[in-house]
């Protein structure tokens, strides 16, 4: 589950049917590994058009500008909008986003609750700090 996937799991049912399903559909002894930000490292507060914009080249379509507003915080939610400019035709398109931030012992014990073992938790490693990474079993293969 990579690139923060598990954070667009707002609504806490979705997420435990989604573990359920998980740990279901893998054999004794299969892999779950998943990323998450770290609550603690507060990410939104860096989510402004100042620190976020970007111009960029795209072939066959033109120039581009984008950036994120961070639009609301209401922990463990939190939302905001990416922009998107297409100079070409002066287009604009947003789209408005939701995460939830589950810190490690949340995690923990959503996985737990699944039927998972936690075998570690590690860093990204190329965002050290920023994330955590989970990696769980269903536990021994069968014999």
């Amino acid at each position: 589950m990579t690139g923060n996937v598990a954070q667009v799991f707002v609504v806490e049912e979705d997420w435990r049917a989604t573990l359920a399903a998980i740990r279901a559909s893998l054999r004794g002894g299969g892999r779950l590994v998943l990323e998450t930000r770290d609550p603690a490292r507060r990410a939104w507060e860096e989510w402004t058009r100042a620190a976020t914009w970007t111009r960029v080249q795209v072939p066959g379509v033109g120039e581009v500008e984008t950036w994120i507003d961070l639009t609301a915080v209401a922990l463990p939610l939190v939302s905001f909008r990416t922009s998107f400019v297409f100079h070409a035709d002066g287009a604009v398109l947003t789209s408005d986003s939701t995460l939830r931030f589950r810190d490690r012992a949340e995690v923990t014990a959503s996985l737990t609750a699944a039927g998972f073992v936690i075998d570690e938790v590690r860093e990204a490693p190329d965002r050290p700090g920023r994330e955590m990474v989970f990696v769980a079993t269903t536990g021994q293969p069968p014999p």
